[in-house]
C-alpha cells in the first residue's frame, strides 16, 4: 500500500464553504458544508458534515454526517415557521429579520484540540466541547462537555472520563497541539509507548 504525505490542505471540491478560516494539513471531505467556522490545523472532518458558526481547534477528528452548529427556530414566536424570519421568500414587498441571524450566528459552538466526533453526532449552538473529549456516535449533544470527557446518547450524557481530571489538566498545560509539528514527530514514540502518567510527568513544566 503507498502512503501518501499530507503535505498541504485538502478541501474536496465537492465542498461548499462560505467565510470560513482553514488552517494548516486539515481535510475537509466531500459534500460537507461549512460556513462562517474556522477548523484549526491538522483537523479533518469527514463526508457529508455540516458546520456552522463554529470554532474547531487543532488536531480534533470529526467523522461523516456530523452536524455542528444546527440552528434553531424561533420556538418563543407565534409562529417557528421561517416566514417570520425569511419573509422576502415569500412576499417580495417583505424584509428579511437580520436581527435573528445576528443572534443565531452569536451562539456559536466551540471545539476544542484533539477532540473526536463520532459519527452522525449533533452539536447544538452554544455548546462548548472540551479539549480532549469523545463524542460519541449519534449522540445529540445540548449541554458544555468538560474536557476528556467521554458522552454519549439522546440527549448526550456523561459515560466517563478518558483520564482523571488531574492528568487532564496536565495535558491541557502540556498543550502539545501548539508544539510545532517537527517536535511532534521528534517526540512519537512518547505518544505510542508511554503510559500517560509517564508522558505527562515527562512533558509537563516545558
Amino acid at each position: 500500500m503507498k502512503l501518501v504525505k499530507i503535505a498541504e490542505t485538502w478541501i474536496d471540491p465537492g465542498v461548499r464553504m462560505r467565510e470560513c478560516r482553514i488552517g494548516q494539513q486539515c481535510e475537509v471531505l466531500a459534500n460537507s458544508l461549512m460556513e462562517y467556522s474556522t477548523l484549526g490545523d491538522f483537523s479533518y472532518l469527514g463526508e457529508y458534515c455540516t458546520v456552522a458558526d463554529a470554532e474547531i481547534g487543532k488536531f480534533t477528528a470529526i467523522a461523516n454526517n456530523v452536524r455542528i452548529g444546527a440552528p434553531n427556530h424561533p420556538m418563543e414566536r407565534p409562529s417557528q415557521h421561517r416566514i417570520t424570519y425569511c419573509p422576502e421568500y415569500y412576499s417580495a414587498s417583505a424584509t428579511r429579520d437580520h436581527d435573528f441571524f445576528a443572534r443565531r450566528r452569536g451562539d456559536s459552538v466551540t471545539i476544542g484540540n484533539d477532540v473526536w466526533i463520532g459519527h452522525a453526532a449533533i452539536i447544538l449552538p452554544g455548546v462548548t466541547v472540551g479539549d480532549g473529549a469523545v463524542i460519541a456516535a449519534g449522540a445529540v449533544v445540548s449541554k458544555d462537555v468538560a474536557p476528556y470527557t467521554i458522552v454519549g446518547g439522546v440527549p448526550a450524557r456523561t459515560i466517563r472520563l478518558r483520564f482523571s481530571p488531574h492528568i487532564g489538566r496536565q495535558l491541557q498545560q502540556i498543550a502539545w497541539w501548539d508544539w510545532p509539528l517537527e517536535t511532534i514527530i521528534e517526540r512519537m514514540a512518547d505518544f505510542q509507548d508511554l503510559h500517560i502518567e509517564a508522558f505527562c510527568e515527562k512533558w509537563g513544566g516545558q
